[in-house]
């Protein structure tokens, strides 16, 4: 089992960056499938904190989550994920995967010079129904 495997398996707290309550979203439909699973879901939805998604208040920012994240799960296109990268780093998440067609290889050498497990492209639902 691989680093990434391992952080899915024993994460509790999973925040999910790009989460907001339009259940048509591939974002909804996982996070859903992972809060059904056992996980904590954290909503962080750049564009409307306060709301609520999955019966869970959204913050806008990652640092704006006052307890640990174990995980982020990142739905933002690649472009965007410099900064989630940075603020996971800066929340001391065990663990930063970004979804299929998400990749950032710089960030994810940043994430993981930082001491996270971080991965790439890669479905948090999919290898979860590995486990």
């Amino acid at each position: 089992m691989d680093d990434a495997l391992a952080a899915l398996r024993d994460a509790k707290t999973v925040a999910v960056v790009g989460l907001d309550a339009r259940t048509s979203r591939t974002a909804y439909r996982i996070a859903e499938y992972l809060q059904r699973a056992g996980y904590k879901i954290i909503p962080v939805n750049l564009g409307q904190p306060g709301d609520v998604v999955l019966g869970e208040p959204a913050y806008g920012h990652l640092r704006d989550v006052q307890e640990h994240v174990d995980l982020v799960d990142v739905f933002v296109r690649s472009e965007n994920t410099g900064p989630v990268i940075d603020d996971a780093i800066a929340i001391r998440a065990d663990a930063i995967w970004l979804q299929v067609g998400i990749a950032n290889d710089d960030g994810i050498r940043r994430a993981r010079a930082a001491g996270l497990v971080a991965t790439q492209d890669r479905c948090t639902m999919v290898e979860h129904r590995h486990l």
